[in-house]
């Protein structure tokens, strides 16, 4: 590296004496950093790509320190380290790498401590980045942590291999940068959260459709493989069936696979000491989170797998398979397994309907009984696929049952949670009585619900259980006939929910009755899963965009608040310290001046940034004054017609703002119109938006605009977003946002 860098002449212009005065000096080197961090925080406000936001910092930071180069590096499992970005003022080319950490040096100092550190001597440092430190000849080095949810996340460096004496607020002010860059990385995660969680439920919906259609089971084995292997990003997934002499069968394969079993034939000698030996010894999810420290873990090896996970696939309650997924770079995250929870439920479906389908060709009654049962499911099955309000589904289940099963009652109902009742979610048959939909129903020890309830099995309870008990329950069901009772639980992601029961006037069910009942409480636990998970979804979303508003609310105050009131007082004191200059120094007090002036329009720059981050006027006069202030800066005439709008949830007044920001961006610089049209009213719970134009039109939110962000931060809080953009008529942007406290909160689980 070369000793020539641009920083390394800071200070260095010519006063009289050949030097500037120090407090000249000074204002020049904060002026540098205020512009650097500015341009920083502009990236980051921007949502800059990761690599390009990290090497710009780097970049920054060895330039405002006049170092011959910066790094930063993340910090990974087994002690390593990832070198993510390096800047070198002659421009070296560094590509990213991992690197031990092991050893005594700067990153193992800033790991252990979790706070800035600096060497000024590399005689005593280890390990391999201390060797490479001596190897290009580095003489001085500074570190500072990224701190990311309250952990160390990585490492900052700065250092030089000539003589170099770092200012000594060096560590303070890299503090600035990397605080900066933990924000960047914090809206990341929170944003690749919610991108996983969306994929994991287009997976999941993809897959139920083709159960719902009755696909063949190998399509829907093939389906699902490729599913897990896309969403869990791991090099191998496998679906197997256990046969009843020892082996299994592989039915489905994507990724790699070696020459010891191929797609549809018996895999005899699977390594007793892997995933798949396991889930079958065991009937419970497996893992392995690496190889070489397994006995007989080599097979695994050579197919280049490091790590594997493996669930089993339970049919009417019998262990029927399972699924695996191997990864070859690494553990496995900790909650795959309850990822992969919610795809195995829907193969035990599928093979569910395929053994079901099997059993058509026994007989005749029993062919006309299945199809009856059959296209009970497929309607059911289309109502959970369509997403449809859960306590609906419930209903449709009970008379299904009832219907399928010749029995007088059937209904839902969801355990409270201290185990001593039950609430009817829903029902059906006229002889229902105290078991309305609504209606708590106390545990009783002869009651179908309560056995599910001790054992988490399907329970029948005949006549004698009550026929001498004195309740009013007992006595109800004696005065209706009731001779049997039949329940069948509700498992939701491992955990009992509720239960589906039938009685009958006739006689005892049959014995297979619980096994008949067992598809359609898996499609209700599937329909109260995809309830919780799509209000898990919205509840995420606005946690997100409430993250990402109080993020921008921050950093424009810590702006205003900070920076720009420091700077404000440095230019007073500085057009102060201008009339003392005396007179014979007159090229003095011009360049103080010019300084002056300088840091004036960096204050104006840095408060229109912080205007554009989150402005100041939303979060103190509410949306009405923020929208003249809009109306007002905007470039072509804007009519706003806001006359009763008051104060509003915050979340929907920064979601109002934003919307009104970007139609009146796109109207100016894209639709080249000369007038806007901003119509907004709070009416019926809701407020409303309308921005008109007399643009050009044709605007097209699915090509990538500011519209699409618009509607996701719509969404999320509850509401609706539309463009009308005709060519050459104009665009109207519409929006409806829920003004009520709920607004974007969790809703309420099914039957709640």
């Amino acid at each position: 590296m070369s000793p020539s860098h641009p920083g390394a002449d800071v200070g260095s212009a010519a006063g009289a004496d050949g030097r500037d005065p120090p407090g000249q000096v000074r204002l020049r080197q904060l002026a540098d950093e205020q512009a650097a961090l500015r341009r920083v925080a502009t990236l980051v406000a921007r949502a800059t790509p990761a690599d390009e936001l990290f090497i710009a910092v780097a970049e920054e930071v060895a330039r405002l320190l006049g170092a011959d180069y910066a790094r930063l590096a993340r910090y990974d499992p087994d002690d390593m380290l990832t070198v993510l970005a390096t800047w070198t003022t002659d421009g070296q080319y560094f590509p990213r790498r991992q690197v031990s950490i092991e050893g005594e040096n700067i990153s193992t100092l800033v790991l252990r401590t979790g706070r800035p550190a600096r060497m000024d001597d590399f005689s005593a440092a280890t390990g391999p980045l201390a060797e490479e430190a001596r190897a290009y000849g580095v003489s001085c080095i500074l570190g500072t942590p990224v701190i990311v949810d309250g952990r160390v996340w990585g490492v900052m460096t700065a250092g030089a291999i000539r003589e170099w004496t770092p200012p000594p607020d060096s560590e303070a002010r890299l503090v600035s940068f990397t605080e900066l860059l933990a924000t960047a990385i914090a809206n990341a995660k929170a944003e690749e959260q919610l991108r996983e969680l969306a994929d994991a439920q287009a997976a999941l919906r993809r897959l139920a459709t083709l159960v719902a259609q009755g696909e063949p089971p190998e399509a829907v084995f093939a389906a699902a493989t490729r599913e897990v292997l896309e969403y869990f990003g791991g090099g191998t997934a496998r679906m197997i069936r256990y046969e009843p002499d020892g082996t299994a069968a592989l039915l489905a394969n994507e990724g790699t696979i070696g020459p010891h079993v191929r797609v549809g034939k018996a895999w005899e000698g699977y390594p007793p000491t892997g995933v798949t030996a396991t889930v079958r010894a065991t009937g419970r999810p497996a893992r392995v989170d690496d190889y070489h420290d397994v006995p007989g873990g080599e097979i695994y090896l050579r197919e280049g797998m490091r790590a594997a996970v493996g669930l089993p696939i339970h049919v009417n309650g019998r262990l029927w398979g399972g699924i695996s997924v191997g990864s070859g770079e690494g553990p496995l995250p900790p909650d795959t397994e309850q990822r992969m929870s919610e795809f195995t439920e829907l193969i035990a479906t599928a093979v569910a309907n395929a053994q079901t389908q099997a059993a058509l060709e026994t007989s005749r009654d029993e062919l006309a009984r299945l199809l009856a049962e059959q296209a009970a499911l497929r309607r059911v099955a289309t109502l959970v696929a369509r997403g449809i309000d859960p306590d609906e589904i419930f209903s449709a289940v009970a008379e299904e049952i009832r219907q399928l099963l010749e029995a007088d009652t059937a209904a839902v109902a969801r355990y409270e949670e201290n185990g001593t009742s039950v609430m009817i979610v829903g029902g059906a048959g006229p002889a229902l009585v105290n078991f309305q939909v609504g209606t708590r129903v106390k545990l009783r020890d002869y009651l179908d619900m309560a056995t599910v309830w001790r054992t988490g099995r399907a329970a029948r309870v005949d006549e004698d259980a009550w026929s001498s008990v004195s309740d009013p329950d007992a006595e109800g069901l004696r005065e209706l006939g009731i001779r049997s009772i039949v329940a069948s639980p509700v498992i939701v992601e491992g955990r009992l929910w509720g239960v589906v029961s039938a009685s009958s006037r006739l006689g005892p069910f049959p014995p297979d009755t619980p096994d008949r009942m067992a598809d359609f409480t898996e499609l209700v636990a599937t329909a109260v899963a995809n309830t919780e998970s799509r209000a898990e979804l919205s509840a995420s979303r606005a946690r997100i965009v409430a993250a990402s508003d109080e993020t921008r609310r921050r950093i424009e105050r810590d702006l205003h608040d900070g920076t720009q009131q420091r700077l404000v007082s440095l230019a007073l004191e500085l057009r102060l310290a201008q009339g003392t200059v005396p007179a014979e120094l007159s090229e003095l007090e011009a360049e103080v001046g010019k300084v002056t002036d300088e840091l004036t329009g960096v204050v104006e720059d840095l408060r229109e940034i912080a205007r554009g981050i989150h402005p100041a006027i939303l979060s103190e006069g509410g949306l009405r004054p923020a929208l003249k202030t809009l109306a007002r800066r905007a470039a072509i005439a804007v009519e706003l017609d806001a006359p009763d709008v008051g104060r509003l949830p915050e979340q929907i007044e920064v979601a109002a703002h934003y919307v009104v920001s970007e139609a009146l961006t796109n109207a100016t610089r894209h639709a080249r119109a000369s007038a806007v049209w901003v119509t907004v009213e709070e009416r019926d719970g809701s407020l409303r938006l309308s921005i008109r134009d007399d643009g050009a039109g044709g605007a097209d939110p699915l090509r990538g605009s500011g519209l699409t962000g618009l509607r996701d931060r719509v969404e999320a809080l509850g509401g609706t977003f539309s463009v009308d953009s005709p060519a050459g008529g104009g665009t109207t942007v519409s929006c409806e946002l829920p003004v009520l406290p709920c607004a974007g909160q969790r809703d309420a689980g099914p039957g709640e």
